[in-house]
């Protein structure tokens, strides 16, 4: 009986809806396209004349499990290579790794279907090996994933791993390499960021990576130094924890963050896409949470500086400075949220203290507003409410009397102060000086 053609009806027998293909009568032959890689399928093929249909001849066909995929070759030494692997769209019940370095030479390894890395001992010093990996179902097998690695010629660290992994740090430790090393150079970077670099001297085998992002996955590569010369990459991967304020703009934030300790951190006044700074977090005064931007402890920093010098800071997070690049976005912080100022005394064992429930910076001259005082060291900065900041070289005041450059320091003056805390160090009787008439102002 002549037909007017055929359809083929395929299902995926776990969880497929029916697809169809109608064919002319004179096709003999369909390929089958979109399939899941280790399904099976149930096919049925009819003929067609007019409306009508012939019964169906009906066949399971099972397709080849789908071989892993990127498949990679970390931690080559002279002797160990470590692959990583993920695995394709088919669950395996194990895998075959075939590796060598030229015929006859060949080995095999068949692991669990779980399995995602596979670690290769005893190589051969200073040689190119071959590694495929297949994926086997029942007595299917896929398609073989390849790469290729050559090992050291034992110049190159051991055993490279990350631990004690947090949100912001991270402590990386290796074996050294079994001929002895001049050096190391470790490079590390997370996607968007530029990547960093540290030399180390050859005694060091742990190295513990701080003021890291977090949420995010670094790569780290270790070479070995010798003769001068760096040899094979080892690297290995680590992801940071999370953070309930990754990028804060303050040290209160990083307060929430549930750093308690005192210390140099880095903050973003800016949010995620302005740039860092590093600043110093008091921890520990009044429940932590502040962002220093101005310390004086022995006098061993010059403060009366010029606008520029003010404007950029000066001096150490870890002795005396003015933050400068703080202070002036502070008009960023104090425009986004309400912001609190403390000022902290202290002449021997004798301390006091003033506190300002109000303190904003404008954007125009910096301009500071401050308010609601409470304390012990007396309220002497109410009197500097709505001034503008001067520095020796560029006062704003339209009195005859330049205070920043009779009182020696850059502050936000009136005529001229009743708090001068960049003034001269350890002068008393309001700590003015008064310059002889042929000096110039610096500029």
């Amino acid at each position: 009986i002549r037909v007017n053609g055929f359809k083929v009806t395929y299902t995926n027998t776990r969880d497929g809806e029916p697809v169809s293909v109608s064919l002319d009568s004179v096709d003999s032959s369909v390929g089958l396209s979109q399939l899941s890689p280790g399904s099976t399928y149930e096919v049925s093929i009819v003929s067609t004349l007019g409306t009508e249909e012939s019964d169906p001849v009906n066949h399971l066909v099972k397709t080849l499990p789908d071989p892993p995929t990127n498949l990679r070759v970390v931690n080559v030494t002279n002797s160990g290579a470590l692959l990583l692997w993920r695995p394709g769209l088919a669950a395996a019940d194990q895998y075959t790794i075939v590796y060598g370095s030229g015929p006859g030479s060949e080995l095999r390894i068949q692991v669990s279907g779980t399995t995602v890395e596979q670690q290769l001992s005893d190589l051969q010093d200073s040689t190119t090996y071959t590694v495929t990996i297949t994926s086997q179902q029942s007595s299917r097998h896929s398609s073989a994933a390849g790469t290729s690695f050559t090992t050291s010629r034992g110049h190159c660290p051991r055993d490279f791993q990350a631990s004690h992994v947090t949100p912001r740090a991270a402590l990386l430790s290796w074996k050294p390499p079994t001929k002895p090393a001049a050096g190391y150079r470790l490079t590390y970077q997370t996607e968007g960021h530029d990547r960093k670099e540290v030399k180390l001297n050859s005694s060091v085998t742990e190295f513990n990576l701080t003021r890291l992002h977090s949420g995010s996955r670094y790569t780290v590569q270790l070479q070995a130094e010798s003769e001068g010369r760096y040899g094979a990459t080892i690297s290995t991967e680590f992801t940071t924890g999370s953070l309930r304020f990754p990028f804060p703009s303050d040290c209160s934030q990083e307060l929430l963050n549930g750093f308690t300790k005192s210390g140099e951190m880095d903050i973003f006044p800016q949010g995620r896409q302005g740039a860092l700074l590093t600043v110093y977090c008091d921890m520990e005064t009044d429940g932590g949470g502040w962002t220093v931007f101005q310390r004086r402890r022995d006098g061993s920093v010059n403060f009366f500086r010029g606008w520029s010098d003010y404007v950029g800071g000066f001096g150490d997070l870890s002795g005396e400075f003015w933050l400068g690049e703080l202070v002036m976005t502070l008009h960023n912080l104090t425009s986004a949220a309400r912001m609190s100022l403390r000022v902290d005394l202290r002449v021997g064992d004798q301390r006091a203290y003033a506190e300002y429930s109000k303190f904003e910076v404008s954007r125009r001259f910096y301009r500071l507003t401050v308010g609601g005082y409470s304390g012990t060291a007396g309220d002497s900065l109410s009197y500097h409410n709505n001034r503008a900041f001067s520095t020796k070289d560029r006062d704003r005041s339209s009195l005859i009397t330049r205070c920043a450059m009779s009182y020696r320091g850059g502050w936000w003056y009136r005529n001229c102060h009743e708090a001068n805390l960049n003034g001269l160090y350890g002068v008393h009787l309001q700590h003015k000086v008064t310059p002889p008439d042929d000096v110039t102002p610096e500029g």
